[in-house]
């Protein structure tokens, strides 16, 4: 057998950075999702739902690419302020716990009790929405260990924009 080694495709750049970067797709994928729930305001309110079960498909997905971004970085300092708080960043998970959990809920009860093809398409798309916030719950939970000033040692604060990320 011979001796081959694995080298990383881009020496210097780690999988963490590479998500990170992935995380960006969330801005496009939301860009969608506004633009499926503008469109029945432009067109009568004609195929409301299926535009609105199509920006609520985006949108989860958007909002489950954030949860790719890195947590021990904050994007601005409003976000820094929220998870260095221990009591703001328990109430902020309890928001997002029910921002996931509601839609999830809501969700699969219309899939179960929609009297047409329409409505149960809409409620899955509340599932998918739900679903992508979970993904984001779990960041800021991540992010809330990471920054949290009364479990930490006195580290370098600076959030992703200040430092360079």
């Amino acid at each position: 057998m011979s001796g081959v080694s694995v080298q990383a495709a881009a020496p210097g750049i780690s999988a963490r950075q590479v998500f990170q970067w992935l995380s960006y797709l969330q801005y496009p994928a939301l860009l969608v999702a506004f633009g499926y729930a503008a469109r029945p305001l432009f067109n009568g309110m004609d195929g409301m739902l299926d535009a609105y079960n199509s920006a609520l498909l985006y949108a989860g997905v958007g909002v489950g690419m954030s949860s790719l971004q890195d947590p021990r970085k904050t994007q601005n300092t409003m976000s820094r302020k929220v998870w260095e708080d221990p009591r703001k960043g328990g109430v902020m998970l309890w928001v997002l716990a029910i921002q996931a959990l509601l839609p999830i809920v809501l969700g699969l009860l219309g899939v179960a009790l929609a009297s047409n093809t329409t409505l149960a398409q809409l409620a899955l798309g509340l599932v998918a929405f739900g679903l992508g916030m979970i993904g984001l719950l779990k960041t800021a939970i991540e992010m809330r260990e990471h920054h949290r000033l009364d479990k930490k040692s006195l580290r370098s604060t600076a959030t992703a924009l200040e430092a360079g990320a």
